[in-house]
């Protein structure tokens, strides 16, 4: 949201991740380091400001991140709720579909009640979730459990499945670091970095079918 650059996280850095090949690994951060528009990223409000019709879809990556700034961003909710209203592709994985909540207009007051531990009340806040019966998946309690130790050596304010089901979002997930994705609608979920291939291999032809749909009309 500020246009900061933006952290890798320093335990996702680990062949475990590119199937055990250290190789692999040093190729993907060879790549990274030649996306040199990560150094500058534009900010959500800029990207607004220049007009979403722009573009055909979005796409929220994972990490603990989302969790800390996209969960109830104001502008992030202005993207998700422009891709929800025009069905354009909306494709969030690992932790990314938490930002699906940013869509809410008191986002922040449903994120609080969530951090309170008041389930009741964010249930009852989240009312009118555009999201609201969508089926989705999410980061897992169990997947959470595993690595909130290790990557940020505490407890996470809430658990990401528990908040979406909360929400109102009819949420699905696997035993741990199985590839799921789930599409409904517009919008493709996919629970953990090990769902990224089955995810683009449903993002490329709705984003190919959204985009012939537009020259067509």
């Amino acid at each position: 949201p500020k246009g900061n650059t933006p952290q890798m996280d320093v335990n996702s850095a680990i062949p475990d991740f590119f199937g055990g090949d250290e190789a692999k690994l040093q190729d993907y951060l060879k790549f990274r380091d030649t996306l040199t528009g990560l150094k500058n990223p534009t900010r959500i409000a800029d990207v607004i400001a220049s007009g979403l019709d722009r573009y055909d879809a979005v796409f929220v990556p994972g990490g603990h991140g989302p969790m800390m700034d996209l969960l109830d961003d104001p502008d992030a909710g202005t993207v998700m709720r422009h891709f929800h209203k025009t069905s354009k592709p909306t494709a969030v994985l690992c932790h990314g579909p938490i930002s699906l909540l940013s869509a809410l207009p008191n986002s922040t007051e449903v994120v609080a009640a969530l951090s309170a531990g008041d389930v009741a009340g964010a249930h009852a806040k989240a009312q009118g979730w555009i999201y609201s019966g969508y089926k989705m998946t999410i980061f897992s309690t169990a997947e959470e459990q595993q690595r909130e130790p290790l990557e940020i050596g505490g407890k996470v304010l809430f658990y990401p499945d528990f908040a979406l089901t909360t929400a109102g979002g009819a949420v699905s997930v696997l035993p741990p670091w199985k590839s799921y994705v789930v599409q409904d609608r517009e919008l493709i979920s996919g629970q953990n970095p090990f769902s990224d291939y089955e995810l683009l291999k449903l993002l490329l032809p709705a984003l190919d079918a959204k985009t012939k749909s537009v020259s067509a009309a």
